[in-house]
């Protein structure tokens, strides 16, 4: 006689499961918490009072101003980058076949497998080398090989489960190759490059170890929070300023899975 399939998790799974939740989301609630403490030079729990007015400080610092838009400037730059070599990458290795295909396509992903600290080891003896002074540009290269990697994965996905009759059937109507790219491949792989997009910038934005090896003297926010928590000179403000890296980072990721969780069905697949 044949057992019926569970339809509910123990409690014990939901429990463990709600601790694991609590684990990794108390931290930032604690970080929200301190954003709004009254007190200046230390940490204490529970909070002496509430204000609103470091958010007030936050906005009048320039230095949070130019880091925050050295940040944007940065993740937006990779992001585009990353969205143009990404499709690219994953059209050659999706949709054509040559010697050595899956060989490359290991060497596409292969930045965002090492540790962060190789690759910026790495492309600071490459800058060093090549006499490149560090600047904002290679801020953006250093960024560019992971932001790639992020907009590659998510579009060879949707080329592999996207029907190769629908490119051939509009080659065969007569279409040349970027009407069938702009009217049938792009809107296939649309929400794919959106959501890796959104990715790339959200890693870029809060990435730090590679930042520390190819910014030089440039701080983008997270390596400005850094600073600040070695060298304090407001914690609330470092706070605040963290609320904001989560806020613009969390909405991008958000986006991104709501764009790609139901993407099991792609035009024209089984036709």
């Amino acid at each position: 006689m044949r057992s019926e399939p569970q339809t509910g998790a123990s409690f014990p799974l939901k429990l463990a499961a709600g601790v694991g939740i609590a684990f990794l989301h108390l931290p930032i609630l604690l970080i929200l918490v301190y954003a709004f403490t009254t007190e200046e030079k230390s940490f204490q729990w529970p909070p002496p009072g509430l204000t609103l007015k470091w958010f007030a400080v936050a906005w009048n610092r320039p230095d949070v101003w130019d880091a925050l838009w050295l940040s944007v400037k940065v993740a937006s730059i990779s992001t585009i980058i990353a969205l143009v070599l990404g499709t690219l990458a994953a059209a050659a290795v999706s949709q054509t076949r040559f010697f050595g295909r899956e060989a490359i396509s290991l060497l596409v992903i292969l930045p965002i497998a090492l540790p962060g600290i190789i690759t910026g080891i790495a492309l600071r003896s490459a800058f060093s080398l090549a006499d490149i002074p560090y600047s904002m540009w290679t801020i953006i290269l250093g960024h560019g090989t992971f932001c790639v990697v992020v907009v590659y994965n998510n579009a060879v996905a949707r080329f592999r489960r996207t029907s190769g009759s629908l490119i051939e059937a509009s080659m065969d109507l007569g279409a040349d190759g970027f009407q069938t790219f702009r009217h049938i491949i792009l809107p296939n792989i649309a929400t794919a490059l959106l959501a890796g997009g959104m990715l790339a910038f959200a890693l870029s934005f809060d990435e730090v170890i590679v930042t520390t090896f190819t910014g030089g003297q440039q701080s983008t926010l997270p390596i400005w929070m850094l600073q600040e928590l070695i060298r304090p000179r407001q914690r609330p403000v470092t706070n605040v300023v963290a609320v904001i890296v989560v806020l613009v980072t969390f909405l991008p990721i958000l986006a991104a899975f709501y764009l790609t969780r139901d993407t099991d069905e792609v035009a024209g697949s089984g036709k």
